[in-house]
């Protein structure tokens, strides 16, 4: 997480300056699937081949996220920012949850697809599912990238005003970032925005990573737990759609806030959980308010952002996903340590989308889209 922080940035100013975001897009895509691919070789004790491939596959899916998302203000009107980030997050649900099904079912039931099956297998044929669901993965990724390659054309080049041709992009792109953070002051309702998402995205991705360790501590078992990420799959799917939808008629901001409202109600109905079928339950809520908040949230925000410079924005809004994975488990950690017990963790997370909603209901979205359009009106396009 920290690597793919620090990288963000620039890189994302970089693909700006050299109109080079499908093709440093391609670059990452190309190395994060040689390394997801290659943990098809990791056997029982390589742990340290574990963690080199796991951390670089994730480096790499982390920055191609930069210039995937970047792209968004380029291919979508701005009445359409909504229901295209919304209809991408359905999209990835179901393709998460597909994949996830079938990998599912050939680890644990081998033998109904020809693999090796019973009790006396070596260590090789016992992890050769396992295995072989690494590299699904990664011939998933690389096979449903190809549309974007074949079909989405690369957004053209815009100079700045006072950016003379010729000059080097490296030297370029660090300018422009480093103008970009001391003129966030001119796009306070964006980075209003950030600050918010910061906050109440570190609320929903500790539940995203804390909710198995919860129902391990709850006594759930492990069928039910991996039940209810397919169900969180599959049911968001629709209701990603739903928020597009939602945010077409009374605003992205507006949908945003009600998700986050369910999301205080999750965290009172989590403390009070005891039972496998309120586990499902709320698995049932995060899905229905998980993929509209996130999509909505980098939709508004694609809105706010001058597209010649949403490479670089989105290198910052990276930055922050980022970080977001940081500050909320280590609070969920520490409230656990304190109390010995994660029920006062899960309920310390209603600070996260309490603050969060406070600050997005300061965000004047007209007044950040207006700012946007004035900077993009300043910036020419490169011949």
């Amino acid at each position: 997480m920290l690597a793919s922080a620090v990288l963000a940035p620039l890189l994302g100013a970089l693909a700006d300056v050299a109109a080079a975001k499908k093709r440093s897009l391609a670059i990452f895509l190309a190395f994060g699937v040689l390394a997801t691919g290659a943990m098809f070789w990791i056997e029982r004790g390589d742990w340290l081949l574990a963690l080199v491939l796991f951390g670089a596959a994730n480096i790499c899916i982390s920055s191609s996220f930069v210039f995937y998302d970047s792209l968004l203000p380029t291919i979508a009107k701005p009445n359409e920012l909504d229901r295209v980030s919304s209809a991408g997050y359905a999209l990835g649900y179901l393709g998460g949850g597909l994949l996830l099904a079938f990998n599912l079912a050939w680890i644990s039931k081998p033998a109904w697809f020809g693999l090796p099956s019973g009790s006396e297998l070596t260590p090789h044929q016992a992890t050769l599912p396992v295995r072989l669901a690494f590299l699904s993965v990664a011939v998933w990724w690389l096979v449903f990238a190809l549309p974007l390659f074949l079909r989405v054309p690369e957004p053209p080049r815009q100079r700045a005003a006072d950016e003379h041709p010729g000059a080097n992009s490296v030297l370029v792109a660090c300018r422009r970032l480093r103008e970009t953070f001391s003129e966030l002051k001119r796009y306070r309702q964006a980075f209003t925005l950030l600050v918010a998402f910061l906050v109440f995205n570190d609320g929903i991705g500790t539940i995203i990573r804390m909710a198995a360790i919860y129902g391990e501590e709850l006594k759930l078992g492990s069928n039910a737990m991996i039940a209810a990420i397919l169900l969180v799959q599959f049911v968001g799917i629709p209701f990603a759609f739903l928020f597009g939808a939602l945010a077409g008629r009374i605003g992205a901001k507006r949908s945003i806030l009600i998700g986050l409202g369910v999301y205080l109600g999750i965290c009172v109905l989590a403390w009070r959980m005891s039972t496998t079928a309120e586990f499902y339950a709320l698995a049932v809520l995060v899905a229905m308010v998980q993929g509209g908040c996130q999509s909505l949230s980098r939709s508004l925000f694609a809105s706010m952002v001058p597209r010649h410079k949403s490479g670089e924005f989105f290198g910052l809004f990276a930055v922050l996903e980022r970080f977001a994975g940081v500050l909320g488990p280590a609070v969920f950690f520490f409230a656990t340590r304190a109390t010995g017990s994660s029920r006062a963790a899960i309920i310390s997370l209603v600070l996260f989308f309490l603050i969060g909603g406070v600050l997005l209901l300061r965000v004047d979205v007209e007044e950040g889209q207006r700012a946007a359009r004035e900077a993009d009106q300043g910036a020419a396009p490169v011949q």
